[in-house]
């Protein structure tokens, strides 16, 4: 198959092809694991609202728009209705009301790479016993039992990019009546992601989505406090649950000042207040995504990740994350750090690991560029 055909049979707007004209990124920039550069709508809509905020020429709301835009745009991408969605600036923030609302004592399993924003938000409750248990990604569905209270863990680990067997775990966990976090910061925006399949799914917009630093994103069930006969805990953790860093946003424009209280139904209420210009840039990176398709996103990037895989005599993966033991490099590949940095490849170092993410705007240029660098040798 070619890298720019399309076997999802999809009906975007725009091909691949169509879309990499969008970006400027320097060549053989393979960093999407630790950010991801705008497309060019994106960078001219931040740049014209801090013209703007300089000269003081708008009214703030005019910004703010850009949440609830933001807020519909990434429903339609992970399957779920904008009232179901909060909106906030990092991934452990908005998991903190989740971990306060479990009861004490309980258990939370999590992968034993786990990047550590599912993993202190929960630890931090130390105190008064909860216990953060790990086990390793693979087996992890084995290792929920009738002592898990939660399980939070990534769709992709940032460290290794092994993508996770999502089918398994909410299968184990709900047999349990376990509650489920899923961190999509790696995947969403390359690979196809249902948050329906999980009760919590939180996002931080600024890798893959090629948003600004600052956007994220938590789904949260439909009926907070639905109860339910065969897993009374879940109803008590629900009504447990609480947005405990309510502000003026988080009421929905209802109120300001004062007493009484007035938060927004729903998921709305835990809105933080929007750091405005961010959200400007994450609505147009949103939309782009929409426009070419996730299907067609991911068949592009594994794609790419593959062509490098095995150019380097690798296994074929399902993740657009490659991820190298430095160990490995330096004995296979001696010079290949040197090499690379002269290339100008960017990639980044994480867990011991070297790490090449492939995004929509990369092609086969790239991913050749970083092969000659790395096995010193011309790539055909």
């Amino acid at each position: 198959m070619d890298i720019n055909d399309d076997p999802t049979g999809s009906t975007s707007r725009l091909t691949i092809a169509q879309a990499r004209t969008e970006w400027d990124v320097q060549t053989a920039f393979l960093d999407s694991c630790s950010y991801g550069p705008p497309p060019r709508r994106g960078w001219e809509a931040l740049q014209r609202s801090l013209d703007q905020w300089r000269v003081g020429s708008v009214p703030w709301p005019r910004w703010a728009e850009s949440v609830d835009t933001s807020r519909e745009l990434f429903g339609r991408l992970v399957g779920v209705p904008a009232g179901q969605m909060a909106t906030g600036a990092a991934v452990s923030q908005l998991l903190a009301p989740i971990a306060a609302a479990l009861p004490d004592g309980a258990e939370v399993l999590i992968p034993n790479i786990e990047f550590t924003s599912g993993v202190y938000p929960f630890a931090v409750h130390a105190d008064r016993g909860m216990r953060v248990r790990t086990a390793p990604l693979d087996t992890l569905a084995e290792a929920v039992d009738a002592s898990t209270a939660l399980v939070s863990f990534s769709a992709a680990q940032s460290a290794t990019g092994e993508v996770a067997d999502l089918p398994a775990i909410t299968r184990a966990a709900r047999k349990v009546g376990a509650l489920t976090v899923l961190d999509g910061t790696q995947t969403a925006g390359w690979l196809p992601l249902d948050a329906a399949n999980v009760d919590f799914l939180a996002v931080a917009a600024y890798k893959w989505l090629c948003a600004p630093r600052g956007t994220a994103f938590l789904t949260m069930p439909s009926q907070l406090a639905a109860a339910d006969d065969d897993q009374p805990h879940r109803a008590e953790f629900f009504d447990r649950l609480k947005p405990l860093a309510a502000g003026w946003f988080a009421a929905g424009g209802a109120a300001s000042y004062g007493m009484p209280m007035h938060l927004a139904d729903g998921a709305r209420a835990f809105d933080i207040s929007p750091a405005w210009h961010s959200w400007v840039g994450t609505a147009p990176a949103l939309e782009l995504l929409l426009d070419v398709g996730v299907d067609r996103i991911h068949a592009h990037d594994l794609a790419l990740a593959n062509r490098f895989r095995t150019g380097l005599g690798l296994a074929e993966s399902n993740s657009a994350i490659v991820s190298i033991d430095l160990g490995i490099v330096d004995r296979s590949w001696p010079g290949a750090v040197d090499r690379l940095d002269a290339a100008g490849v960017r990639y980044s170092q994480a867990g011991g690991n070297m790490r090449f993410g492939f995004h929509l705007f990369n092609d086969v240029a790239d991913v050749d560029t970083a092969l000659n660098a790395v096995t010193d040798a011309v790539v055909l």
